[in-house]
This record gives C-alpha cells, structure tokens and sequence, in this order.
C-alpha cells in the first residue's frame, strides 16, 4: 500500500496526461501553452513554487475540500497538473522558501500537495509549464475553471481585476475585465467594472466580510463613488465601532439613501456649494449629518467628541432655534 501511495505522489494519473520528466525545466525554454500543443509534464518540488505569485480571484479554501482532495491525491495520485511559469530569478515565495516557479492554476492542488509534502519530502507535483506572455490568458482560465466548481463572489471577481492591474498584467480595469472575463456581455462588464472601482475605492481594510455583498449593493456604492462620496464612505466605517457586516451595510444605505434623495431633488433649497456632508472643524473633530426614516442624525466622532461638548452644542442649537420667549 505504501509502495503504491508513495508511485501516485509523482505521477499524474489521468490517461490523456503526457508522460512527466523529471529533469528541470529550462525557464527561458519557449513551452507551448496550450493543450492541443501537447506540452510536458515536469515533476516539481512543492516548495519551489510560488502560490502568491498572480492574483487569485479565491483567497478561501473549503477545509473539508482540501481534506477530501489530499485523500484523492495519496489513493489515486493527481489526476490533472497544475499550471506553473519559471522565473528569471529565483525568488522567496508565500512559505518564505527559495521560488523558481509562480502558479497560474491549481491553486487547491498545490496546497494540498503541500500538506502531503511535510510528511513525503520526495513527493514532487506534476506540472505544465506556461510562457510568462500566456498568463492573461491562462488567468481567464483559471477564472472560468473556478466558477464552475464554486460560484465566486462579485467582490472576489472585483479584487482580482484591481490586483491584476496593479501587478501590471493588466493595463487598466477595461482591459482586465475584457481580458478575464471574455464571455460577458457589455452590460455584465459595467457592472463588473463597477464593482472593481469599489474595491480599488475601498478595499479589503475597512470591510469585514465584503465577499458577503450582493452586486446590487456594490454597483449602488460604486455610483456613490462616482458622485465624490468615496472619502465620505471610507471615513465614516474607519469612525464606526460596529465591524459587523450588517452593520457596516447599514452605515453605508444611510449614506447612499441621502445621495439618491439629492440626485432625484437636486433643487432642495441648498445655498451654493452644499450639502456638506461631513466636516471637521477641529483636528480631532469630525461632525458628519446623516439622513434616517426619522429624519435626521448629526454624528460627532474623534477624541473630542465628549460629553460636555454634546451640552455646549446643544446649548447653542437650543438658542439658536428654540421659541423666543
């Protein structure tokens, strides 16, 4: 049984796989990178590679998949080899070892691969090797492979486009959504590029869970972005205290229901130059007005929102506005 675990870890099982080499691959060898050029399988050390190495439009794995699939690996070996490019330089990768190779697919393999490979240091993964000028394509890919085993989230697929621009893969958010998502009609690509400026906006920082946002509520902030209210948005979840998913879409809707109410009535009696939806009137004061079903909310957040200070403002409200005797 050993014997027979031990052949399965270094060889792919699937009928149509080519035969692997063990050899090292040339990184400046020119590899076909497609399947109907019947590329190589290279056997290759786990912890040569670099999983970190490209965007991932799925930073979670499922433990109980991970589990199911190291079982698969060790009783029948790895049925389809991951997809892998060489580096120029060798370079440290996610583990902080010594990388020779960046993943492009198999992002799940690899890290199961990983966990039999602490126990069986012989273990070598089978691979294709890609050229670096195939990795658009091979993204799209990997993108499309995903979605039909598990649905990805509007924010996941966003945080892919931004970061696949940033890695310069992509040159801007139009060519990365086209480049990645190639089947989508130009309605889908808005909505998809406008959740892409959310999450470039944004970020993962501030949100807690934001993989749990549905792509109504995205398209909504992303126009709310468009209208100058990222600033506003970004200061108010950095004052909250509630990190709750819930409760930051709640701080959120208040902001974006006032933005809709102005853009439905833009003659609503202001003077030039407002609303002012936000102020800080002192280094370590912010006021900012917020609309409720009730009406309306003033909320004073920084160090020097205070007690007494609560008093002194609406001491003045109270002069200001109450019945003159």
């Amino acid at each position: 049984m050993i014997d027979r675990i031990t052949a399965h870890l270094t060889r792919p099982t699937a009928a149509s796989t080519p035969e692997p080499t063990e050899t090292q691959p040339d990184p400046s060898a020119d590899t076909p990178g497609t399947a109907a050029d019947s590329p190589q399988v290279h056997l290759l050390d786990p912890a040569q590679i670099d999983a970190d190495a490209l965007p991932r439009d799925r930073t979670t794995l499922d433990e109980a998949a991970l589990a199911e699939l190291e079982t698969s690996i060790l009783l029948d070996g790895l049925r389809q080899p991951i997809e892998v490019w060489a580096f120029q330089t060798p370079r440290t990768n996610d583990t902080g070892d010594g990388a020779r190779y960046g993943l492009i697919s198999g992002m799940r393999r690899l890290t199961a691969f990983r966990r039999i490979h602490k126990s069986r240091p012989e273990a070598r993964i089978p691979a294709f090797l890609r050229r670096p000028r195939d990795i658009p394509d091979a993204m799209a890919k990997m993108i499309a492979e995903n979605e039909i085993r598990s649905e990805i989230s509007p924010w996941e697929k966003g945080r892919i486009i931004v970061q696949s621009v940033a890695e310069d893969i992509f040159p801007t958010l139009d060519a990365a959504v086209a480049g990645l998502y190639p089947t989508l009609d130009k309605q889908r690509r808005a909505r998809l590029r406008a959740v892409a400026e959310v999450v470039h906006e944004i970020g993962d920082r501030l949100l807690t869970n934001p993989e749990t946002l549905m792509l109504t509520q995205l398209t909504r902030i992303a126009e709310a972005i468009r209208r100058g209210l990222g600033d506003l948005i970004q200061h108010a979840l950095m004052q909250s205290h509630d990190r709750s998913p819930e409760g930051q879409w709640k701080l959120i809707r208040a902001i974006l229901d006032e933005a809709d109410h102005d853009a439905r009535n833009p003659r609503s009696g202001y003077r030039p130059g407002r609303p002012r939806r936000m102020i800080q009137p002192r280094v370590s004061l912010y006021i900012r007005r917020e609309k409720t079903p009730e009406g309306w909310s003033l909320r004073f957040t920084g160090p020097d929102a205070t007690g007494p200070l609560m008093e002194d403002i609406m001491d003045y409200v109270e002069q200001q506005f109450g019945q003159q005797g």
